[in-house]
């Protein structure tokens, strides 16, 4: 359940100092951050079926088809649900009728083009995570890495990519997770480009196997690596790597203490990245960086942010981070809760074989050891 006092809070203090009455959330994972609950039917509309407000009360506004099955399934009780009658009004319509004003939203309609709407920043507001959201974290984390890692345990190298893409898909489905991002590459789309989208390409000597999972308006990101008959640079790349995305959770931990970066404060998104290009030198594979993004900041988005050189977002904690460097066919990615003077891997389920990895000591960040998901040789 969602700590509801926690949300309250932080959106006290946000309507404060804008000066605004009301806050809303149609966006799903917006929707799902203040309610813990799900307002998608349609995946593919600009926006859910119903808005979650705050203006001092938690409300729901939506339409009568839904009103009924929400308040059933899906909402706390605190939280009041208005209809209106759907042929009559659009949702956006019925949030501005219905809001107190000023307000904030995060979606866009053209009923929101006054002076008394504003966008909401939903990013900032959704960092750091709570108690609450930590520990569904956590079960996601776990239940993601035994839905993937059950596939990939059963993988042979005549699987085509898209077979092994469906298999993961209802692996996930079955314990009551989404899979936004499902990328299978074999050997030689793996080589070949960074997003494998699935083809009907054989997996052949090797495959790397990502995806990004949701419940719950959580995302958690990780990547296996499968080899049946794994080419000889292989085992070099991948821990190349894992010494990369090792760098960056030991620069990320830094960051949010305040040791990494120029201020007072927490360091940044481009003060981890730099660490994570310096990282890239040292492991031998300068510009590597430049093919794919590094990732960054995980919780209620696949990234919240994506850091990039001179990235001026502040590094937070408790948070989820998804580093997911890759080396000319090798790939390290996993979800890390970044918490004090720990790192706790949230995708992980003992059962796949792993290997220590020592980060790079760049200015301000000492090197660490690291347990890291190694390849599985079939």
């Amino acid at each position: 359940m969602v700590d509801l006092s926690a949300r309250a809070d932080r959106l006290d203090e946000y309507l404060d100092a804008r000066g605004l009455e009301a806050a809303w959330f149609a966006e799903p994972n917006g929707f799902a951050w203040l309610t813990g609950g799900d307002n998608v039917v349609d995946a593919d509309a600009r926006h859910g079926i119903a808005a979650a407000g705050y203006d001092g009360e938690f409300r729901v506004i939506t339409s009568d088809i839904e009103a009924h099955r929400l308040a059933d399934e899906q909402l706390p009780d605190a939280f009041a649900v208005e209809s209106f009658p759907w042929y009559a009004d659009s949702l956006a319509g019925a949030v501005a009728d219905r809001s107190p004003l000023p307000a904030a939203v995060d979606f866009d309609a053209p009923e929101f083009d006054t002076p008394e709407f504003e966008p909401i920043e939903a990013r900032r507001l959704r960092q750091p995570l709570t108690d609450d959201d930590v520990d569904r974290y956590r079960e996601l984390g776990r239940e993601a890495a035994a839905a993937l890692e059950t596939v990939c345990r059963n993988l042979e190298p005549e699987d085509p990519e898209y077979e092994v893409a469906a298999g993961i898909d209802i692996s996930l489905s079955s314990r009551d997770v989404n899979t936004p991002v499902v990328l299978v590459g074999g050997a030689e789309r793996a080589r070949s480009y960074r997003h494998f989208v699935p083809t009907d390409e054989t997996l052949g000597e090797y495959a790397l196997v990502s995806i990004t999972a949701e419940r719950d308006g959580l995302y958690a990101s990780l990547t296996r690596t499968v080899a049946f008959d794994a080419p000889d640079w292989l085992e070099r790349r991948h821990r190349a790597a894992t010494r990369v995305e090792a760098t960056a959770l030991a620069a990320t931990r830094a960051a949010a203490a305040g040791d990494l970066g120029a201020g007072d404060g927490p360091g940044t998104a481009g003060d981890v990245f730099e660490a994570i290009r310096e990282a890239y030198d040292a492991v031998g594979f300068d510009g590597e960086w430049k093919r794919h993004h590094q990732g960054g900041a995980a919780g209620y988005a696949g990234r919240e942010w994506i850091a990039r050189p001179d990235h001026d977002e502040p590094v937070v904690e408790p948070m989820g981070y998804a580093w997911n460097p890759t080396v000319d066919g090798a790939k390290s990615e996993d979800t890390y809760l970044v918490d004090g003077d720990r790192h706790e891997l949230l995708t992980k389920t003992g059962q796949w074989p792993t290997h220590e990895v020592e980060s790079v000591a760049v200015d301000g960040v000492p090197a660490e050891t690291f347990e890291r998901h190694a390849p599985a040789i079939r």
